[in-house]
Formats: structure tokens, sequence, C-alpha cells
């Protein structure tokens, strides 16, 4: 009896053993992958639908989950921050269709453990400034509007149109530090290529779109019946659209205007047209860097502890009719 007991302890002790072997040799069960969002402002925008197809390359490559937003108001915004939390989200990158929420964003970020990453357009604070310690990946938006004027510059030269009987429109948005440092820098480059500044005519609009350029544009036209000829610049490629759309209801075509736009995307079917445009060239813009970037620097600060530069700034590559189609597979925006 003794002996049998004896080797029932013995053979409870082995299989004890054995449980324990497989339990330390087994496989540690996988953490769950990190989530990230991607808030956007317009997301039925060519530009920002270009930011989430990179930032879906990125998801791929790296492994990690990836929810897509659309947010037009603070209200919109806000719940998105939520709604990220509630899904178990570590950070997100976000283009705010208001820069002054900027404060309100950063709060929510930091109730709900969130890291922030700003994209495209910049914070401001209640007292107008720049949030220089949210991360945030931009344009050099004065290098490219000072490109974009240095290439009107160049237009009016090969086109033969003299000073006087040509105008310049620069469609502003002016409360919006972005849009506002891309046409300074266009203004400034022209008058330093010797334009004069009195010819230099602002329409200013509250959004960059279509339809509110083509208004301002159409307000201005009114008040200069004696120009020939028309540069035209802006904040983005509608901002010139709309702007050549009201030139050409005054009359203006392809011979008497040459608008330059920056972004690059949302102009593509202007130049597809059979028959040219005033629209004559875009600055693009590198939605890949703004895209996918933004998304690995977020993730490798998630999972590896890497913070990311306070600021980083991307450049562009001018396209005009005859170049973006091999520009736009370079940038793999095409294929």
């Amino acid at each position: 009896m003794i002996r049998a007991l004896m080797l029932a302890f013995v053979a409870a002790l082995a299989a004890c053993s054995k449980e324990n072997s497989a339990q330390q040799n087994a496989p540690a069960p996988s953490a769950a992958p990190i989530k990230l969002g991607f808030i956007v402002k317009q997301p039925e925008e060519p530009w920002f639908q270009l930011e989430w197809q990179f930032a879906d390359e990125a998801q791929k490559q790296f492994g990690f989950s990836l929810v897509k937003i659309g947010a037009s108001d603070g209200e919109r915004v806000l719940a998105a921050i939520d709604n990220l939390a509630a899904q178990g989200a570590q950070g997100f990158v976000i283009c705010t269709p208001d820069v002054r929420l900027g404060p309100a964003i950063v709060a929510r970020a930091k109730a709900k453990n969130l890291k922030l990453f700003t994209v495209d357009d910049r914070f401001l604070g209640v007292d107008g400034k720049p949030l220089e310690d949210v991360h945030y990946l931009g344009i050099s938006a004065s290098k490219i509007g000072a490109s974009v004027g240095v290439a009107l510059a160049a237009e009016q030269l090969k086109r033969g149109w003299t000073n006087d009987e040509t105008g310049v429109i620069a469609v502003t948005f002016e409360e919006l530090e972005t849009a506002k440092e891309r046409t300074d820098g266009a203004i400034e480059a022209l008058v330093g290529s010797g334009f004069p500044a009195a010819r230099i005519f602002k329409a200013p609009t509250q959004k960059s779109e279509i339809p509110a350029a083509l208004d301002a544009v159409s307000a201005l036209l009114t008040q200069h019946g004696d120009v020939k000829r028309w540069l035209v610049c802006g904040m983005n490629d509608n901002a010139v659209l709309g702007a050549v759309r009201a030139l050409e209801g005054r009359g203006f075509g392809p011979d008497s205007v040459a608008g330059i736009g920056i972004n690059g995307t949302d102009c593509i079917v202007e130049l597809e047209k059979a028959n040219p445009t005033g629209f004559c060239a875009s600055v693009l813009l590198s939605a890949r860097q703004h895209g996918y970037q933004t998304c690995e620097m977020l993730y490798r600060w998630i999972k590896d502890g890497v913070e990311p530069p306070l600021e980083t700034r991307t450049t562009g590559v001018l396209i005009t009719r005859a170049n973006f189609k091999r520009v736009l597979k370079d940038q793999g925006i095409t294929r």
C-alpha cells in the first residue's frame, strides 16, 4: 500500500514537472497591436485621401492598427479623440479644422493619455502664437510660396508680358498661418524679381475652397478693369482654380492668365484637360511624408520611446502639363 502511494506521488511530481516545463517553453502571448488615429478636416479632399493612403502604407509596413476619422469642426474633433481613446488607441495624427482649437485638443489628448502629432496646419495658442511644444510636421510654407513667385516671374518673362499691362492676384487667407506664409512668400519673390508691389492685389477669403476664391476674385476684378494680363497665386490649388474660373467668366483665357497653385493634388484634372487653361502649374507637396512619416514617427515614439523632433518641415516640386504625369508616378501618387 505504502509502495503504491509512493509511486503515485512520484508520477504526480513528474506530471507537474512536465507541465511547468511546457509552460516555460510556450511562447508568451502576443501584445495587442499599437493603435493610432489619423484625423483630417476634409476627408473628401484629394490631399487628405493621399495622406490616408500613405498612412495605410505605414500601417502595413509597421503592423500597427489605424483608425481614420474625418472631423470638420471642433465638436467632431473632440468626439473623435474620445472615440479613439475608447477603442484603445495610444496616439493620433491630426489636421485640425481650426488651428485655434489647439489648446482644447492638447488638453483632451492629455486627459485621455494619447500622444499627439499635428500635421499640415499648426496649432495656435490663446495668444495667437504657434504652440511650439506640440509635435508638428508641415511644409516650409514661405519657401514654397517663394518658389511659386519665382515660377510666376519666369512665366511672365517667357510670355513677354510687361509690368504695365500685368497684374497679380493673390488669393489670401491670412488668418491661417501656413496660408499667409505661402502667399506672403510668393508676393515677396515677385517683388524681389522686379514686379511692382502696387500692381499686386489681394483677394481675401475665409475658406480654402474654389467657390470662396471665385467670389473674392470676381469682386476684385470689378475694380481693375484696366489690367490685360494676370498672374495668379494663392494658398493652394483650389484658391488658384477659383481665381482662374472667375477670370474665365470675365473673358480671360490661357493666353492672358498664368496661375500656379500649391498642393499639386487638387489640380490633376485641370492639367489633364485636352485644352490648356489659365492654371498652368502647381507646387506638388509631399503627401507621402505627411501621411507615412507622421505615422512612422508616432509609432516609434509609442513603441520604442523615440520622441520625434518638435518640428519637421517638407518641401515641394513644380509640376506642369509637361511633367506632372511622370512626377506623380515618381512620388507614388499614381502608378
